[in-house]
């Protein structure tokens, strides 16, 4: 893809987080109505509004390409250009006022995750990664901290431990989530898209989930391998975002090895 393409295409992915921002202050803490998924996972009005708002404008400028959307469904999915999203990453963050959720906003091209934003609107970051080009944090280039031992690693999964660990997860992912969690020096919990944007910020070291759809984890990709970190699955291939799939991130190339290392023992 031309660099000029991708400038064009990196900033109009700005324009959609502000544009997916605007509905989410305004429904953020408003007590609206929660219903429940067939998965038993939660969506609200905002979730749907949200991903409506980003489509029109996606399809507005480029309708020659594709959506790809956790609420309303796939546009033109075989297209060159496919954009992958989700409104609210983090539902039970949003309704239960925490400001922890993000909406996610992939670009794939021809198979390959090429752009991803990671916005937090009510905090205002936004972490924005391109192939070939530094991930930024609010437009200052960020970076991956260095950490040379598993042991001392701090690990972010969405799923807790024990009665509390995720249902998506089978008895023998959660035996591998548990090895990783005692092989790390910190482990912080339910933070979903949002730990991405840390790891690439210097935060966090490792990022380990099971059982994620591709608008959990297209857009993370570009920002994590921006900020000079690594993502693939749990046994450090290079991530489909056509299919569904474990994801493992890391701050270097050994630290995934490693976490990888542990998660298929």
């Amino acid at each position: 893809m031309a660099t000029a393409n991708l400038h064009e295409l990196t900033t109009f992915a700005g324009l959609l987080a502000e544009t997916a921002g605007t509905v989410l202050r305004r429904h953020f803490r408003s007590g609206h109505a929660v219903e429940d998924k067939a998965d038993n996972s939660p969506v609200t009005i905002a979730d749907r509004e949200t991903e409506q708002a980003l489509r029109d404008a996606i399809l507005q400028r480029y309708p020659q390409h594709g959506v790809r959307g956790e609420e309303l469904g796939h546009i033109n999915s075989d297209a060159e250009y496919v954009w992958v999203l989700d409104p609210i990453d983090g539902t039970r963050s949003f309704i239960t006022g925490k400001p922890l959720f993000t909406t996610l906003i992939g670009l794939v091209h021809r198979g390959e995750a090429v752009l991803g934003v990671i916005d937090q609107p009510i905090t205002r970051e936004r972490w924005i990664g391109a192939s070939g080009q530094p991930t930024t944090f609010n437009g200052t280039q960020c970076r991956v901290r260095p950490r040379a031992a598993l042991a001392d690693a701090t690990l972010f999964t969405t799923g807790a431990v024990s009665a509390t660990r995720p249902t998506w997860c089978s008895e023998r992912e959660r035996g591998a989530l548990d090895r990783l969690i005692d092989g790390t020096k910190l482990t912080q919990y339910s933070t979903d898209g949002y730990a991405f944007g840390l790891l690439a910020s210097g935060f966090a070291d490792l990022v380990a989930e099971c059982g994620m759809e591709p608008h959990d984890f297209c857009a993370a990709i570009p920002v994590v391998r921006g900020a000079g970190g690594v993502i693939g699955d749990w046994a450090g291939m290079p991530l489909d975002c056509g299919r569904k799939g474990h994801v493992l991130a890391a701050a270097s190339p050994a630290l995934l090895t490693a976490a990888a290392g542990v998660l298929q023992r």
